[in-house]
This record gives structure tokens, C-alpha cells and sequence, in this order.
């Protein structure tokens, strides 16, 4: 067999290829889980609670929310994905240092 030659390493940036219009998810709460093959991110919308539904939650300990999204990623993206939300996180507390967010819970 002939020898072929070797590949040279191609750089490219991958960018979102954004529909007009494409409607966005809202999720204020994600669940994680994992197998030994990948993640399993599930994205929910946990609303404010009415007086019957904190009765409820102290009954059962459960809140019920409606799933919005889940997305399941291989074992292999989540360090990418984890130094990808530091990097943002790092941003945003740079840019926004002076606003006052809290790191506590949402709810």
C-alpha cells in the first residue's frame, strides 16, 4: 500500500446557524444525571407558588415542573461545556459586578 500523506490540521469556528423567528426556551431550574456514555440535562420551569402548592410540597416533598427541554450530551462534551459556562461566568461577573445578582438559589 502506498503511503499517504499526512493531513494537516484544519482550524474552523462553528457558529450557530440562527432561523429568523426561532423561538427560545425558558428554563430557570436543570436537572443533572449521567450513564457511563453520556449526560443527561433536563431543563424545567419551576413557576411561583400558590399557598395549595407549598401545602402540597411540605406533604410530599415534590414540586411538580413542567419539562421544557432535555438534552443529552456525550461524557466527552461536558468538560468542554463546563470551562465554556466558567469562561461566561467569568464574563458576565465582570461585566456585571455592580448590579448586586446573588449567587444563592433562584426560588
Amino acid at each position: 500500500m502506498p503511503d499517504q500523506p499526512a493531513r494537516k490540521p484544519i482550524n474552523f469556528t462553528i457558529v450557530p446557524d440562527e432561523q429568523q423567528g426561532e423561538p427560545r426556551t425558558y428554563a430557570n431550574f436543570c436537572s443533572v444525571a449521567h450513564t457511563p456514555f453520556d449526560f443527561t440535562l433536563t431543563f424545567c420551569e419551576v413557576m411561583p407558588l400558590s399557598e395549595r402548592d407549598v401545602r402540597e410540597a411540605e406533604q410530599e416533598h415534590v414540586i411538580r415542573a413542567p419539562v421544557r427541554t432535555r438534552v443529552v450530551v456525550p461524557v466527552q462534551f461536558v468538560p468542554n461545556l463546563i470551562a465554556a459556562l466558567q469562561e461566561q461566568m467569568r464574563a458576565f461577573s465582570e461585566t456585571y459586578s455592580n448590579v448586586g445578582w446573588s449567587k444563592g438559589p433562584v426560588h
